[in-house]
């Protein structure tokens, strides 16, 4: 099926007209707020990249507003992919992997000198040979709102469908972007929603009701999708890293049948005590990193030792070089609150006035109901019809570790088309992979938390730029 669209989207210059003539019968035209943004508050001169913020509106009953940032490859932005980017959490802006992942912008941590944050180019970004759309999802994180937030309910199935409604709305008013190979993306608890949007995609091309969109496939990091595989993996994966002993991990897995996620017997529910007893100041997100607050995407818990701030609250703290701690990597995450919530910086992108009084990064407090517990069939599905997929995981998160996700890909039971080796970057071990039939590859990145690109941008790097380009990792 996948084929029948290739061919369609390999279409002449003649048949492009024809198709953007006939884009109304197809697709609504909105009108979308959107600017242009060349000078970015706290970046010394011009933007070396094309920068585009803007809202789309989603919800018209509940007047929701997407906000995003697009930026266009510095390749050859007619002709390269056009990724859509959705950051984990629920809850976590967009400039999350704007400015901390994959993006071209990060924070300059070490040369902060109190007052508005400054930013410098990021050479890993994957903006070098791809368009990406950095969007603020679901409503009411980072820039997003809707003036009926009391009544906007937030779930997994409405997030997928505002997404959904996003990308079908932001091409109809890019009609140039139409034909560039499509890929939604994202990480962390984003791997509940990406697969559910691409699926959506997916039958829309199929069913005729809507106008076939270049979808060829998706790809996600770290990424939770089913709370029995995700949740049974911790207690095998903090014993192999040596944080627990073999005694007390022989000891859990036989009271507990090997079921972790929900203890059966008082005696299971004890030694998962330990268990979590034992590894309670790990950084969970980076168990080599040291336990600092707010760390990505919510916290476990708040280092008591330090007296340090949180995002809610950095309005009303002076933030000085004092305050960050420059082996915190959460450090970068309060520059970013500070950053976004200077009124110069608002008004370069272009925000609506009024709408979001405090910025935060990560929004712990949104008002979300968790209605998915598991997206291995839309996985499966995907897979089935040609869709190809990337799915990497960073070897030292916690959170959501790579022994839970290699366990859900076996349960596909696709067979292994090349198996387990090494991938290398710079004559170096970046990690291993697997790939497998139906064009689902595997990878591991070696030192990598959660998420893997913030912590090896430049091997994440380059594991995208081969599996876009359909080369072996």
């Amino acid at each position: 099926m996948l084929a029948v669209w290739q061919l369609l989207f390999s279409m002449s210059a003649i048949s492009l007209v024809f198709l953007l003539g006939s884009l109304s019968l197809w697709m609504p035209c909105p009108t979308l707020a959107r600017s242009v943004v060349s000078q970015f508050p706290g970046f010394q001169g011009p933007l070396p990249f094309y920068l585009e913020t803007g809202y789309v509106k989603v919800d018209e009953e509940k007047d929701g507003h997407m906000f995003y940032y697009f930026v266009e490859s510095e390749n050859n932005p007619k002709e390269d992919p056009l990724i859509v980017w959705l950051t984990g959490g629920p809850g976590c802006s967009g400039v999350t992997g704007l400015a901390f992942e994959i993006g071209p912008l990060l924070f300059d941590l070490p040369g902060y000198q109190e007052g508005l944050p400054t930013l410098y180019y990021n050479t890993f970004s994957w903006t070098k040979f791809c368009n990406i759309i950095f969007l603020d999802y679901p409503i009411g994180t980072g820039f997003s709102y809707s003036s009926s937030a009391d009544e906007y309910i937030l779930t997994d199935a409405k997030s997928a469908q505002d997404v959904h409604t996003f990308i079908r709305k932001w091409l109809a008013d890019h009609p140039e972007f139409l034909l560039n190979p499509l890929y939604i993306a994202g990480d962390s608890y984003s791997g509940m929603i990406v697969p559910v949007v691409a699926h959506k995609i997916a039958n829309g091309n199929i069913g005729g009701a809507e106008h076939p969109l270049n979808l060829q496939g998706y790809l996600v990091g770290n990424p939770v999708t089913d709370a029995k595989f995700d949740g049974g993996a911790k207690v095998p994966y903090v014993h192999g890293m040596g944080l627990i002993s073999d005694e007390l991990y022989e000891a859990t897995k036989t009271s507990c049948g090997a079921d972790y996620t929900s203890p059966r017997n008082v005696e299971c529910a004890n030694n998962m005590e330990s268990v979590n007893k034992c590894i309670e100041r790990i950084n969970s997100v980076h168990i080599l990193e040291p336990s600092c607050f707010f760390a990505s995407p919510k916290p476990d818990s708040f280092n008591a030792d330090r007296t340090l701030l949180e995002e809610q609250s950095i309005k009303e703290h002076h933030l000085t070089k004092s305050n960050l701690p420059l082996d915190c990597r959460s450090s970068g995450y309060l520059l970013a609150a500070y950053w976004a919530n200077n009124v110069t910086v608002r008004e370069a992108l272009r925000i609506h006035e009024g709408t979001v009084r405090n910025w935060q990064r990560c929004d712990l407090n949104l008002p979300y109901t968790y209605d998915t517990t598991s997206v291995i069939e839309y996985h499966l599905d995907l897979s089935r019809r040609g869709y190809k997929s990337l799915v990497y995981s960073g070897d030292h998160d916690i959170k959501v570790t790579h022994v839970g996700t290699q366990a859900w890909i076996r349960s596909l039971n696709f067979s292994i088309v090349d198996d387990w080796r090494p991938w290398i970057v710079d004559n170096q071990v970046a990690g291993f992979t697997r790939k497998y039939s139906n064009n689902l590859t595997f990878a591991t990145v070696k030192g990598g938390g959660h998420t893997a690109p913030e912590y090896r941008p430049k091997e994440c790097q380059a594991m995208f730029q081969r599996w876009i380009a359909d080369a072996p990792l």
